[in-house]
């Protein structure tokens, strides 16, 4: 077991002795002149306070691009144009038959998550293996996969082709072929 820090020099305790009788007797003298130099000092210093500038007056603009579409309309999504009374253009055609059908689970996974891992032959038909999150999936010609419509609409050994309906930059909806190939060494 440790001793505890005792001091046994005898200079060293004569040492901390005269040290701690300096500051008791610095001490009492000392506070009362510091007290009167703070009082001395306080009464003589003002403080400046600079006034604070008055805020800026904001001024309403009315919105200069009222006339252009409106970027957070419903109706960019839904197919419709703003302006067309209900009437269907051949860009929201595509769309329509994507929203009137029931969804397929692997629609809930984007297409970067999704790996082709192989392809079976069952029955006559091509079937692709498809990884998602470390699970198998078959995927057959017309099933879907991915959140932008993505359809099955060729297998081949080594990659799947898919028709995917996205907008373009003008917001018009679009059909464009996405291609998801064959991962070797996946595990």
């Amino acid at each position: 077991m440790k001793q505890p820090f005792v001091v046994q020099s005898t200079a060293v305790r004569v040492l901390v002795g005269c040290a701690c009788c300096a500051l008791v007797a610095c001490s009492d003298s000392s506070a009362d002149d510091i007290n009167t130099w703070m009082a001395e000092q306080g009464a003589t210093l003002k403080p400046r306070v600079t006034a604070i500038e008055a805020p800026k007056v904001f001024l309403p603009e009315p919105y200069a691009k009222a006339s252009s579409p409106d970027p957070f309309d419903i109706t960019k999504l839904t197919g419709g144009s703003p302006g067309s009374g209900g009437r269907a253009d051949a860009s929201s055609a595509l769309l329509d038959a994507e929203l009137q059908r029931r969804r397929e689970p692997l629609e809930a996974f984007p297409l970067d998550s999704a790996k082709m891992v192989g392809v079976l032959k069952r029955g006559g038909r091509t079937v692709a293996l498809i990884k998602i999150d470390a699970l198998l999936y078959q995927l057959a010609v017309g099933a879907y996969l991915g959140q932008n419509y993505g359809k099955v609409v060729a297998i081949a050994e080594n990659a799947v082709t898919l028709r995917e309906i996205v907008q373009d930059g003008a917001g018009e909806w679009i059909e464009r072929q996405t291609t998801l190939e064959l991962q070797e060494g996946t595990q």
